[in-house]
């Protein structure tokens, strides 16, 4: 389980992740870059099959401030089609051994729900792993991440990629999303993992009302003790609202990042590193104005 303290006069938790011996203090809010080794990920900024790019983007966002850097080798945009295991393994691993050659310090998450890529990614040098299925969809992956002992990053999707958007239904939205992380967490419990991230995945089997819900009562799922981290950047509940477009979404984003970080986001994960830490420094002077 993260390490909980107590932090200032507030009692908010604050945490720590053990990634394979490196301490990642969350007492402040941090950045997770997104890397994605697919041609067809929604945002096309976010795209960077070939390593030479993936390195240099790699490195600008450690520049700007990330302190992690979560590498997808699979899209799981709405109506995404489902991509070979082979397939996500040639385009994560060399990314990864790249980037660990290139960033030995670097911490590397991987984004992935099956098992073989997960395995495969942590004898390569990553440090977490994160399960959009939260291990529904390959009964293996938990049992991967219990022997490598790494944190994990649990999130709620309903249905599959291919179908989540299609007229997702709650019978009551929060009750529902609590449910399962209550479920979830018992049955991470029961393969001995403890140290978890929750996300409540905005965009994944919800409406753009839902995922308005949703930040708007992120602070509810502060009750399990655990990071929350928020994955909003660039998504359609932003550029639908605003009638625009993911490349015109970045001030939507660090809007939306200022509200999950009062909601009490641990990481965000974006595709624009320094806003996000710009936003969180804001946040930081907004809670401690006189520091």
């Amino acid at each position: 389980m993260a390490t909980t303290m107590a932090q200032n006069t507030k009692n908010v938790p604050s945490y720590t992740l053990n990634c394979r011996g490196t301490l990642l203090s969350l007492e402040q809010p941090v950045v997770m870059g997104i890397l994605n080794t697919t041609p067809d990920s929604f945002y096309s900024g976010s795209r960077v099959p070939q390593l030479e790019a993936l390195l240099a983007q790699a490195e600008q966002m450690l520049k700007e401030g990330a302190r992690l850097l979560d590498i997808g080798g699979a899209s799981s945009r709405p109506g995404a089609a489902e991509v070979s295991v082979e397939e996500e393994l040639q385009r994560v691993i060399p990314a990864i051994q790249a980037l660990r050659d290139a960033h030995p310090t670097a911490l590397l998450s991987v984004d992935t729900y099956r098992a073989a890529v997960a395995e495969a990614a942590l004898e390569a040098g990553a440090h977490l792993i994160n399960d959009i299925s939260g291990g529904r969809l390959d009964a293996d992956l938990l049992q991967v991440v219990a022997q490598a002992k790494v944190p994990y990053i649990l999130m709620h999707m309903q249905g599959t990629p291919r179908t989540m958007q299609a007229q997702p239904q709650y019978n009551a939205l929060l009750t529902d999303l609590l449910d399962y992380f209550v479920e979830r967490l018992r049955h991470l419990s029961a393969h001995g993992i403890e140290e978890v991230v929750l996300d409540v995945g905005f965009g994944f089997g919800k409406t753009i009302a839902h995922n308005y819900e949703l930040l708007g009562h992120l602070k509810e799922f502060q009750l399990f003790q655990r990071p929350i981290l928020a994955g909003l950047s660039r998504k359609s509940m932003i550029w639908k609202v605003l009638q625009s477009s993911p490349a015109e979404a970045l001030n939507g984003t660090t809007a939306l990042h200022m509200v999950a970080l009062q909601q009490g986001a641990s990481i965000l994960r974006v595709h624009d590193v320094r806003p996000a830490v710009e936003a969180i420094q804001l946040h930081q002077q907004l809670k401690h104005p006189y520091h």
